[in-house]
């Protein structure tokens, strides 16, 4: 059975996407505003909460993974996982304890761990592999419209009435995923497909392949290794300019760091639409390369100067980086595990791998801030960096195997059309 894109659930997936954009991500560098600013904490106990959160939600990424390729109710997982973030945002504001905030971050970051493979597996389902990359360059398209939109009512928000009232923002945008998730078609969603089976032999009784096969598959273990790289070195870079915004302009904080965000959110957008376009016709590699060659880049120059319109400015190339590696890693996982079906608990894994590098990015960076200041923290994220796109450049292959079928994919109407 060859799956054909399905219009009617373009709108629907693409709420979904705008909505869960800033659940996905966490408080992340908003949460690091609102202890420094309205508590007072120190940056290596902000970095150890955000350490914690990672860590619980990246120890759950492989078992969401394995529940979302079992499971025949995605749609209902997304609503109970967007209910609880929406509950954990809601109470952080009438907590402070160290105990308590780290408590709501690390329930928050268990629930958000099922919506990346939830999303990447209904677009599986609804869409096939053959149309997948562009259906996924559409997805990231709106997350990073998503994100920035979000941004920016924070960033006006939190300069009306402070900093907690982007929590009650991301409970509104989680309740909004609910009825966005709500509007997906059951019917469209092939289950057998969308958990990696070959469309042209999926059946109820078709076998995923065993774990073991999973683990000897080098080009999948070298992607992983890369992803963690790429995450130690970028996750803390934003919180860092966060928190010397801060330092500069205490009142100005948060908006400059929405700033930040709606920056490189702007150039995410056409980065991912680029990625839907054209990895299926110029590969996968030079997109990811490109992708990759940024981040060093990006942490040299934050030491240039400490102007906060030249912070803003650097933040820009995130967009770059991140767009594209954000369109990419479900391509490649799905490249490399198609036929198996084990793509969403390998999506889980590698989520797990590369979650645990950007767990360690933020207290790598805090202590580094602590005993050497920003700079040193910013270089030693750059070096970091550099260490991953040249094990990118040397051992990771092209994943697109057959330039026939790109040249097929390339003639299909797929949602972009």
């Amino acid at each position: 059975m060859a799956l054909q894109p399905d219009l009617r659930n373009n709108v629907p997936l693409d709420s979904l996407n705008f909505f869960l954009a800033d659940v996905r991500d966490g408080l992340g560098p908003y949460l690091a505003i609102y202890l420094l600013a309205v508590h007072h904490w120190d940056p290596a106990s902000i970095g150890v909460v955000m350490t914690l959160a990672g860590i619980a939600g990246l120890v759950t990424q492989g078992p969401a993974g394995a529940l979302i390729d079992r499971t025949r109710s995605k749609r209902a997982v997304v609503v109970v996982a967007a209910i609880l973030v929406t509950a954990s945002c809601l109470m952080l504001p009438f907590v402070s304890a160290f105990s308590w905030v780290a408590l709501t971050q690390a329930a928050s970051a268990v629930a958000a761990s099922v919506f990346a493979p939830a999303i990447s597996a209904i677009s599986l389902g609804i869409t096939g592999p053959r149309a997948f990359t562009r259906r996924t360059g559409r997805n990231e398209t709106f997350n990073h419209a998503g994100n920035a939109v979000a941004a920016l009512l924070a960033g006006g928000l939190a300069y009306l009435y402070g900093p907690v009232v982007v929590f009650y923002l991301m409970a509104f945008m989680a309740l909004a995923s609910i009825v966005a998730v709500s509007c997906v078609s059951a019917k469209a969603i092939d289950h057998e497909v969308a958990r990696g089976f070959d469309p042209a032999h999926s059946s109820d009784h078709e076998q995923p392949t065993g774990v073991k096969a999973l683990l000897g598959n080098r080009p999948l273990l070298l992607f992983a290794i890369c992803c963690a790289l790429f995450h130690l070195a970028n996750a803390a870079m934003l919180p860092l300019v966060s928190q010397k915004l801060s330092q500069i302009n205490l009142h100005m904080a948060t908006p400059l760091t929405s700033a930040c965000i709606v920056a490189a959110q702007l150039v995410m957008v056409p980065m991912a639409w680029l990625v839907g376009l054209k990895a299926d016709v110029w590969g996968r590699k030079p997109l990811l390369l490109a992708g990759f060659m940024i981040l060093p880049l990006r942490g040299v120059l934050y030491t240039v100067s400490n102007d906060p319109y030249w912070l803003v400015a650097v933040q820009m190339l995130d967009g770059v980086g991140a767009g594209i590696f954000g369109a990419l890693f479900p391509v490649i996982v799905k490249d490399l595990t198609q036929g198996t079906g084990r793509f969403n608990v390998s999506l889980g894994a590698l989520s797990t791998v590369f979650g645990l590098g950007a767990a360690l990015s933020n207290s790598l960076a805090g202590f580094v801030v602590q005993q050497a200041g920003y700079n040193a923290a910013f270089l030693a994220l750059a070096a970091v960096a550099a260490v991953a796109l040249a094990l990118l450049w040397l051992a990771m292959p092209e994943t697109l195997a057959k330039p026939s079928l790109a040249r097929h994919t390339t003639a299909l109407r797929g949602p972009f059309e």
